[in-house]
């Protein structure tokens, strides 16, 4: 396809014109997405759509669900974009789901595009433990819903009662966290699921306590990981059930840390953080990606998988 069809490919359709003019919803053609995510690396998007109430967001999937490829862009905090431009729909919901409250039975109910800190947050305030952990989680509540995140030792299946989704049919469900699978930085949920909102157990705790506890993980996650640089969070899982060690460790023995393509360098602070120290395109990070890969293979015979998610 040469230049002039592919501009006229990403150009809306009458449809699309016609829903914008329905819905008091943003919705942009050819946008830029390189400040949408924590890399700032990227290109446009033939559409991006960003849904302020949910009869927004359900015609919309009705309309295009099965029409257009779509991509939910949460905080942009694991992303990494392609420089191309992407052919599909990427949607970011609006500040209306980013809601949290707690009801009078003591569950805390969070919009899906609440910050993780915000979150937990909201839970010291109230009183309640067992949020600890989500202040260093630099993500939104969908995002973590969908890659089941964590750190030191707890993750968000622990304290989660059920989540309100909407498949690209349009159709809105809730789903109790036990008819779930929850693994390592995953479930078992359909991928086109979008989740909406999610239900959290709560457990009345001392303030200061819970202070203590959000002030001492904090301070460890800041000790060994990079913050106030364009990075997108831990690169590669951990290869649970292939290695006792950490991927942190398998990088190290595996790869010289000063490998970089372009602007695409490994963390000084933390291996498996990849940065973007200025102008770094997806190809040089995606380059960084493959080589450090292919050099723990070559040295350990273990195939890491991507922790971050890839949008080209």
């Amino acid at each position: 396809m040469d230049e002039g069809a592919a501009k006229l490919n990403m150009m809306p359709s009458e449809e699309l014109k016609k829903f914008s003019n329905e819905v008091s919803s943003k919705i942009y053609f050819d946008y830029d997405l390189k400040k949408s995510n924590w890399f700032n690396i990227g290109g446009k998007t033939k559409i991006y759509f960003r849904p302020d109430n949910l009869p927004d967001l359900i015609l919309f999937l009705k309309r295009f669900g099965n029409k257009e490829k779509i991509h939910i862009l949460g905080a942009g905090s694991n992303t990494l974009v392609s420089d191309n431009t992407f052919d599909g729909a990427v949607i970011k919901l609006g500040k209306n789901f980013s809601n949290i409250s707690i009801l009078p039975n003591g569950v805390i109910v969070a919009g899906s595009a609440c910050l993780d800190k915000k979150l937990s947050d909201f839970a010291l305030e109230n009183d309640v433990g067992g949020f600890e952990f989500l202040a260093c989680i630099p993500g939104s509540v969908g995002g973590g819903l969908k890659m089941n995140a964590g750190c030191f030792n707890k993750e968000f299946k622990d304290i989660l009662i059920s989540i309100q989704a909407i498949d690209k049919e349009g159709r809105v469900l809730t789903i109790p966290s036990n008819k779930v699978i929850f693994k390592y930085r995953g479930n078992d949920l359909p991928e086109d699921l979008i989740f909406l909102s999610a239900s959290f157990k709560s457990e009345k705790q001392n303030k200061d306590k819970i202070k203590k506890e959000m002030f001492k993980l904090k301070n460890k996650k800041d000790n060994a990981q990079p913050t106030k640089i364009k990075t997108s969070g831990s690169t590669f899982k951990n290869p649970i059930n292939q290695s006792d060690k950490k991927v942190w460790q398998l990088i190290k023995e595996s790869v010289p840390l000063d490998t970089s393509f372009g602007d695409a360098y490994i963390s000084d602070k933390h291996c498996n953080f990849f940065v973007n120290k200025n102008n770094a395109s997806f190809d040089d990070m995606n380059k960084l990606i493959k080589f450090v890969q292919d050099a723990v293979q070559k040295k350990t015979g273990i195939i890491l998988e991507k922790e971050i998610k890839i949008l080209e």
